[in-house]
Protein backbone atom coordinates (compact mmCIF):
# COMPACT_ATOMS: atom_id res chain seq x y z
CA UNK A 1 0.00 0.00 0.00
CA UNK A 2 1.14 3.73 -0.93
CA UNK A 3 -0.18 6.48 1.60
CA UNK A 4 0.60 10.00 -0.64
CA UNK A 5 0.54 13.24 1.09
CA UNK A 6 -0.42 16.14 -1.36
CA UNK A 7 -1.06 19.47 -0.48
CA UNK A 8 0.88 23.11 -0.27
CA UNK A 9 4.26 23.71 0.58
CA UNK A 10 4.19 23.79 3.80
CA UNK A 11 1.51 21.67 4.43
CA UNK A 12 2.91 19.25 6.81
CA UNK A 13 3.45 16.80 3.93
CA UNK A 14 7.16 15.60 4.83
CA UNK A 15 6.85 16.24 8.88
CA UNK A 16 3.86 14.53 9.10
CA UNK A 17 5.16 11.52 6.43
CA UNK A 18 7.65 10.41 8.38
CA UNK A 19 5.38 10.16 11.59
CA UNK A 20 2.66 8.23 9.86
CA UNK A 21 5.32 6.09 8.29
CA UNK A 22 6.79 5.31 11.73
CA UNK A 23 3.36 4.30 13.48
CA UNK A 24 2.75 2.29 10.34
CA UNK A 25 5.97 0.44 10.05
CA UNK A 26 6.11 1.91 6.65
CA UNK A 27 8.97 2.96 4.71
CA UNK A 28 9.10 6.99 3.82
CA UNK A 29 10.07 8.67 0.55
CA UNK A 30 9.79 12.41 0.14
CA UNK A 31 9.58 12.83 -3.70
CA UNK A 32 11.67 16.20 -3.75
CA UNK A 33 13.84 14.36 -1.72
CA UNK A 34 14.62 11.66 -4.11
CA UNK A 35 14.71 13.46 -6.56
CA UNK A 36 17.67 15.86 -5.32
CA UNK A 37 19.55 12.95 -4.43
CA UNK A 38 19.15 11.05 -8.07
CA UNK A 39 19.66 14.10 -10.37
CA UNK A 40 22.45 15.52 -7.50
CA UNK A 41 21.20 18.86 -7.37
CA UNK A 42 18.63 20.37 -4.98
CA UNK A 43 15.24 21.30 -6.61
CA UNK A 44 16.20 25.11 -6.77
CA UNK A 45 19.18 24.51 -8.66
CA UNK A 46 16.88 22.30 -10.84
CA UNK A 47 14.97 25.26 -11.75
CA UNK A 48 17.27 27.61 -11.65
CA UNK A 49 19.55 25.40 -14.28
CA UNK A 50 16.82 23.64 -16.46
CA UNK A 51 13.60 25.53 -15.53
CA UNK A 52 10.64 24.16 -14.55
CA UNK A 53 9.42 22.50 -17.62
CA UNK A 54 12.37 20.13 -17.33
CA UNK A 55 11.43 19.75 -13.69
CA UNK A 56 8.08 18.57 -13.65
CA UNK A 57 8.62 16.49 -16.44
CA UNK A 58 11.58 13.89 -13.84
CA UNK A 59 9.26 15.04 -11.13
CA UNK A 60 6.93 12.69 -13.16
CA UNK A 61 9.01 10.12 -13.67
CA UNK A 62 10.78 9.92 -10.40
CA UNK A 63 6.65 9.89 -9.01
CA UNK A 64 6.18 6.73 -11.13
CA UNK A 65 8.94 5.07 -10.04
CA UNK A 66 8.54 5.95 -6.18
CA UNK A 67 4.94 4.02 -6.78
CA UNK A 68 6.47 1.50 -8.59
CA UNK A 69 7.79 -0.60 -5.80
CA UNK A 70 6.52 -3.32 -3.46
CA UNK A 71 6.93 -2.18 -0.46
CA UNK A 72 4.61 -0.07 2.09
CA UNK A 73 5.58 3.30 1.81
CA UNK A 74 4.09 6.92 3.10
CA UNK A 75 5.16 9.44 0.24
CA UNK A 76 5.20 13.16 0.70
CA UNK A 77 4.97 15.22 -2.69
CA UNK A 78 6.45 18.56 -3.96
CA UNK A 79 3.23 21.22 -3.58
CA UNK A 80 2.79 21.43 -7.48
CA UNK A 81 3.38 17.77 -8.20
CA UNK A 82 -0.41 16.67 -8.10
CA UNK A 83 -0.92 19.47 -10.55
CA UNK A 84 0.89 18.54 -13.71
CA UNK A 85 1.25 16.17 -16.67
CA UNK A 86 -1.06 13.50 -15.38
CA UNK A 87 -0.19 13.09 -11.70
CA UNK A 88 -3.09 13.42 -10.13
CA UNK A 89 -5.42 10.45 -12.50
CA UNK A 90 -1.65 8.22 -12.66
CA UNK A 91 -2.25 7.82 -8.63
CA UNK A 92 -6.11 7.52 -8.32
CA UNK A 93 -6.09 5.10 -10.60
CA UNK A 94 -4.23 2.56 -8.73
CA UNK A 95 -5.63 0.29 -6.06
CA UNK A 96 -2.67 0.11 -3.65
CA UNK A 97 -3.04 4.02 -3.48
CA UNK A 98 -4.47 6.08 -1.06
CA UNK A 99 -4.17 9.88 -1.38
CA UNK A 100 -4.63 12.33 1.00
CA UNK A 101 -5.02 15.90 0.93
CA UNK A 102 -3.83 18.12 4.03
CA UNK A 103 -5.89 20.73 4.12
CA UNK A 104 -3.79 24.35 5.53
CA UNK A 105 -5.19 27.89 6.20
CA UNK A 106 -3.82 30.43 4.10
CA UNK A 107 -2.72 32.58 7.39
CA UNK A 108 -1.42 29.37 8.50
CA UNK A 109 0.17 28.36 5.63
CA UNK A 110 1.65 32.13 5.28
CA UNK A 111 3.19 32.17 8.70
CA UNK A 112 5.08 28.30 8.09
CA UNK A 113 6.93 30.13 5.04
CA UNK A 114 7.52 33.15 5.99
CA UNK A 115 10.96 33.35 7.03
CA UNK A 116 11.80 30.79 3.92
CA UNK A 117 11.14 31.77 1.30
CA UNK A 118 14.58 32.24 -0.17
CA UNK A 119 14.42 27.99 -0.04
CA UNK A 120 11.55 27.64 -2.12
CA UNK A 121 11.87 28.65 -5.61
CA UNK A 122 8.29 29.47 -6.07
CA UNK A 123 8.26 31.86 -3.49
CA UNK A 124 11.38 33.25 -3.35
CA UNK A 125 10.75 36.80 -5.30
CA UNK A 126 8.45 37.73 -2.42
CA UNK A 127 9.61 40.44 -0.33
CA UNK A 128 6.84 41.23 1.73
CA UNK A 129 4.01 39.27 3.81
CA UNK A 130 1.03 40.46 1.83
CA UNK A 131 2.87 39.57 -1.56
CA UNK A 132 3.34 36.07 0.01
CA UNK A 133 -0.44 36.10 1.11
CA UNK A 134 -1.42 37.49 -2.08
CA UNK A 135 0.73 34.77 -4.09
CA UNK A 136 -0.46 31.77 -1.61
CA UNK A 137 -4.09 32.52 -1.80
CA UNK A 138 -4.29 32.78 -5.82
CA UNK A 139 -1.55 30.20 -6.33
CA UNK A 140 -3.65 27.59 -3.57
CA UNK A 141 -7.14 28.47 -5.73
CA UNK A 142 -5.61 27.40 -8.81
CA UNK A 143 -3.74 23.94 -7.18
CA UNK A 144 -7.15 23.37 -4.93
CA UNK A 145 -9.26 21.73 -8.41
CA UNK A 146 -6.60 19.19 -8.13
CA UNK A 147 -5.65 18.51 -4.45
CA UNK A 148 -9.89 17.85 -3.77
CA UNK A 149 -9.74 15.19 -5.80
CA UNK A 150 -7.53 13.44 -3.45
CA UNK A 151 -9.14 10.18 -1.55
CA UNK A 152 -9.39 11.87 1.53
CA UNK A 153 -9.06 15.58 2.96
CA UNK A 154 -7.47 16.08 6.63
CA UNK A 155 -7.89 19.53 8.25
CA UNK A 156 -3.99 20.28 8.77
CA UNK A 157 -4.23 23.49 10.90
CA UNK A 158 -4.61 21.01 14.03
CA UNK A 159 -2.27 19.50 16.60
CA UNK A 160 0.42 17.40 14.87
CA UNK A 161 -1.29 13.83 16.82
CA UNK A 162 -4.64 15.55 15.70
CA UNK A 163 -3.75 15.16 12.16
CA UNK A 164 -2.02 12.34 12.17
CA UNK A 165 -5.53 10.66 14.19
CA UNK A 166 -7.84 11.97 11.51
CA UNK A 167 -5.49 10.60 8.54
CA UNK A 168 -5.67 6.99 10.55
CA UNK A 169 -9.33 7.16 10.78
CA UNK A 170 -9.84 8.44 7.08
CA UNK A 171 -7.94 5.21 5.72
CA UNK A 172 -7.93 3.04 8.22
Amino acid sequence: MKIILIGYMASGKSYLGQKLAKILDFEFLDLDDFIEKEEKATIKEIFLSKGEIYFRKIEHLYLKKAIATNSNTVISLGGGTPCYGNNMSLLLNKPNIKTVYLQVSIPNLVERVLNETAKRPIIAHLKTKEELTEFVGKHLFERIPFYSKAACTVNANKKENEVIESVLMQLF
